[in-house]
């Protein structure tokens, strides 16, 4: 188990190994067993300015993630201990943490997959180290400040779902659930514009971006999984509600 610091956040470390920020340089955590392909994304990486934290195995970052609190993760599927789909899981259990997902695995199935189980991007080997750099860019600013021009405390279905802006959190039947930057992101958009119907392009430009290179389903995923945390019955939503031939919309059903 073993794993890089970049040398420049040595004295920002406590000996407890609580990490202590002194500027607003965002932390990237990389993870691939090739020491080759974490050096070169650690270098485009840090040449745009990021600070970047490498692990080379899932239990490394098990042991490390708290202790860094990265604000984005480059996660590789194929580790020699964990696989990263597993890892991936566990990560998303507890955090919010945009996941980029790198990996050789390229069918749709794979994909879809990745995206199932909390990923909110995924980069298919080889890859351009520019156009990586590029989506941390655009996945990072698209998660700043989510939510900070709508309402700031938005209660729905008389307080079943509370969704408030200031701290990012979702409720529903009075337990905090866990959402990603996705997740919250498509929720926040929708709720906003109640009854509007959008087209899976739609949300994909508004949520996913413009440089989004992959399958239109792939909101589909990001929909299912936001259904099975937010409604009483995913197979009988009362919210997220389905168009057909069209997209989905945002509206309360009443039984």
């Amino acid at each position: 188990m073993y794993y890089h610091l970049n040398c420049t956040l040595v004295n920002e470390l406590k000996l407890n190994g609580v990490l202590i920020m002194h500027n607003h340089k965002k932390r990237i955590l990389v993870v691939d067993d090739e020491m080759k392909i974490v050096e070169v994304v650690k270098s485009y990486l840090e040449r745009d300015g990021y600070f970047v934290y490498s692990a080379y195995d899932g239990k490394t970052v098990i042991s490390l993630f708290d202790k860094i609190a990265p604000d984005l993760m480059i996660l590789d599927l194929m580790l020699p201990d964990v696989r990263g789909e597993e890892l991936c899981e566990i990560l998303r259990a507890k955090s919010k943490v945009p996941i980029i997902m790198l990996t050789a695995k390229t069918s749709e199935d794979d994909i879809l997959r990745g995206l199932d189980i909390g990923a909110d991007d995924y980069v298919t080997k080889p890859f351009s180290p520019r156009q990586l750099v590029a989506r941390v860019k655009a996945l990072l600013r698209r998660t700043k400040d989510e939510g900070s021009r709508f309402e700031d405390l938005i209660y729905i279905d008389e307080g079943d779902l509370i969704i408030d802006n200031l701290s990012y959190e979702v409720k529903k039947s009075g337990e905090t659930i866990n959402l990603t930057p996705i997740e919250y992101k498509i929720l926040s958009v929708m709720v906003n514009h109640p009854e509007k119907i959008f087209t899976r392009e739609e949300l994909i430009s508004i949520v996913l971006e413009k440089n989004f290179d992959g399958y239109n389903r792939t909101i589909d995923s990001h929909i299912k999984n936001l259904r099975q945390k937010i409604e009483t019955d995913s197979k009988k939503p009362a919210y997220i509600l389905t168009v057909r031939g069209i997209g989905y919309k945002f509206g309360v059903i009443k039984d």
